[in-house]
């Protein structure tokens, strides 16, 4: 089984708290793990990477904007790799076009909410 992945997400951002979630639900296998862009992991694992954007950490290899997006939904198996295969199909300007239309808005979109882990989900969770 590959390494877990490691979801960097806007910890004050409802949206991305809700994104948070939804992956928990859609991951049985628990491939991913989940740390706030202003929490110590972080720092520890992007260093200068400050980009108002999901990141992705897959195999040491900090993923960005769709890219990230596409990598959650590759690793939560079907029915989301076959969607990921075929948005890979984009261009990569469209879909980060597209990423930064919705993240430009998300704040409007959805109050400031964290992401809380639940007793069964709070291993899921990194500083």
């Amino acid at each position: 089984m590959p390494a877990p992945r490691i979801v960097f997400y806007d910890g004050a951002c409802g949206l991305c708290a809700a994104s948070v979630q939804w992956c928990i639900r859609h991951d049985p296998h628990r491939r991913l793990r989940y740390a706030p862009l202003q929490g110590q992991t972080a720092k520890a694992a992007l260093g200068t990477i400050t980009e108002d954007s999901v990141v992705v950490l897959a195999e040491g290899r900090p993923l960005l904007r769709s890219d990230a997006v596409l990598e959650i939904w590759r690793t939560l198996g079907p029915p989301w790799r076959p969607l990921a295969a075929a948005a890979r199909l984009i261009p990569r300007p469209l879909r980060d076009a597209a990423y930064r239309y919705i993240a430009a808005r998300r704040k409007r979109w959805l109050p400031e909410a964290c992401a809380l882990p639940t007793p069964d989900t709070a291993a899921l969770f990194m500083p």
